[in-house]
């Protein structure tokens, strides 16, 4: 059992999971914190307060008086001389306040003739910001949606930024088409700065850059940004340290280093420029050794940190860990976990209503708490019912009690609902969706490799797993890592379990 959970904790933290972060504080530090930061701290808000009350005015007078077409072309003249230089003294002074005294800045900064795009790794924090003050606050993208905070919408406005709305396809088609406008507007519009991850997370890698900076394939800068600080307070990413512990604990610290570098001007091969992942790709590979940290294939997807592999995305954490860890908390055994997955699968089988609810499923798991029940529930689906399917695949090929090769036979009877001996290729998505503890939209890869004659049988679906150097990559690392991870359950008596059989 030991070994399961470092295994169930590796997979919410560590160096292999850039997306979790957590500060961690001493005896000392923690005093010294609370002690520091109870003085710090609400100083350091007011002031910024402050600072952004006063440039709250100055940015909204910037485009006072302008017509939406003069607000469609750069700000020139005294609007941008008289307005610019005051904005960006207030901008810094918001940071100084912070703590963040000094920015120490390696290398040069292109030009717009030179660079029309500077693009910024890792992005580590909300307070990566200050990247603009160092680089005289180039336009930048933002979402849509932060218009409406007050003084940052205000700030967006006097940056004549870039918006894009995350859930609307037609704003992202404009937003494509308003950055290919101004990147190659030969100097027209003011150079752009973009984090090409998209996201933020624990600077322990470089997540999957996305193709915006470099659809136009123009040369960019790669910029790069580091906090060499002994405790490390400001990064905030998808699950661990909140911002508002960020802030608490960076305010909490005297002072806070960075340094941004400027690496040589990138100037794209012909190939990259026809085939903008191909240059994002080796942008990424660039900075990730200039950092000396991996680049990676992780990416966030519809607000989910996934792996992509083959065209499958890969939860990071997978579902499957976090519903095992919950059941582990209640007091679930690896032999109560053997037996609660052959009640769902023949749940599964039974003809019945493919929906189960949290009171159904503590009955299959034996659990007198409805309230881990409804967790697990919650991990699969964001109604009350979920199909029992999804999690007896995912707990099943993630516990290390089904051998993969059963597994998929299992898995592709519950999905040909017709009993025809074959699959289509919207329940092979399906089936991978409930595999891998996520829904898959793009399957096509899969079905096409491992179809013969247009059906997908099911010696079709197990030879591809166990043959294909991608798939069955997939189904190893990610499917069964209880035997590659160490993380295989132990039963009561201390017998290794391991596909439905003891292993002495």
């Amino acid at each position: 059992m030991e070994k399961l959970e470092r295994g169930v904790r590796g997979s919410h933290q560590g160096s292999d999971n850039p997306f979790y972060h957590k500060v961690t504080l001493s005896g000392f530090q923690r005093i010294r914190g609370l002690i520091l930061g109870s003085f710090l701290f609400p100083v350091r808000i007011v002031l910024v307060s402050l600072f952004f009350l006063l440039m709250w005015p100055l940015a909204r007078l910037r485009l006072a008086g302008l017509s939406a077409e003069d607000r469609a072309r750069p700000v020139t003249g005294w609007r941008r001389w008289f307005f610019h230089p005051g904005v960006w003294l207030l901008s810094r002074a918001v940071f100084f306040s912070l703590g963040f005294v000094w920015v120490r800045v390696k290398g040069r900064r292109a030009d717009l003739v030179e660079a029309p795009v500077l693009v910024v790794a890792p992005h580590s924090t909300f307070l990566d910001m200050l990247v603009l003050c160092t680089t005289q606050l180039p336009t930048v993208v933002s979402r849509s949606e932060n218009t409406s905070l007050p003084v940052i919408g205000a700030l967006l406005e006097f940056n004549q930024s870039v918006l894009v709305s995350r859930s609307d396809p037609d704003s992202r088609k404009k937003a494509v088409a308003q950055l290919t406008e101004r990147i190659t507007s030969n100097g027209y519009w003011p150079q752009m700065l973009m984090f090409p991850e998209g996201t933020t997370t624990n600077g322990s890698a470089l997540i999957k850059f996305k193709p915006g900076a470099f659809l136009c394939g123009v040369p960019v800068q790669p910029v790069l940004l580091r906090y060499p600080n002994k405790l490390d307070t400001v990064r905030w990413s998808y699950k661990g340290t909140t911002w508002l512990e960020a802030l608490w604990h960076t305010s909490s610290q005297l002072y806070t280093n960075i340094t941004v570098e400027f690496l040589p001007v990138y100037k794209p091969s012909p190939e990259e420029r026809n085939d903008p992942i191909l240059y994002a790709d080796n942008v990424q590979k660039l900075m990730a050794k200039a950092l000396g940290i991996p680049a990676t294939d992780y990416v966030m997807q519809g607000g989910v940190p996934v792996q992509k592999v083959g065209g499958l995305s890969l939860p990071i954490p997978s579902p499957g860990r976090e519903a095992l860890a919950l059941l582990r908390k209640a007091g679930l055994g690896a032999s109560e976990v053997e037996a609660a997955l052959g009640r769902m699968v023949d749940r599964c089988r039974s003809g019945s209503s493919f929906l189960v609810g949290a009171e159904e499923l503590a009955a299959i798991f034996g659990l007198s708490d409805g309230r881990t029940a409804a967790s697990v529930c919650g991990l699969y689906s964001k109604e009350k019912v979920v199909d029992p399917r999804q999690i007896y695949l995912n707990v099943a090929a993630l516990s290390g009690l089904v051998n993969i090769k059963p597994l998929l036979h299992t898995a592709f009877d519950l999905y040909d609902g017709e009993g025809t001996g074959s699959l289509s290729a919207e329940e092979l998505s399906d089936l991978m969706g409930a595999l891998l503890g996520l829904r898959q939209h793009h399957t096509a890869q899969l079905y096409a490799e491992a179809s013969s004659g247009g059906r997908l049988s099911r010696d079709d679906l197990v030879r591809t797993f166990t043959s294909h150097p991608t798939y069955q990559k997939v189904a190893s690392d990610h499917l069964q890592p209880g035997q590659a991870a160490c993380q295989s359950l132990v039963n009561s008596n201390g017998n290794l379990l391991n596909g439905n059989k003891k292993v002495i």
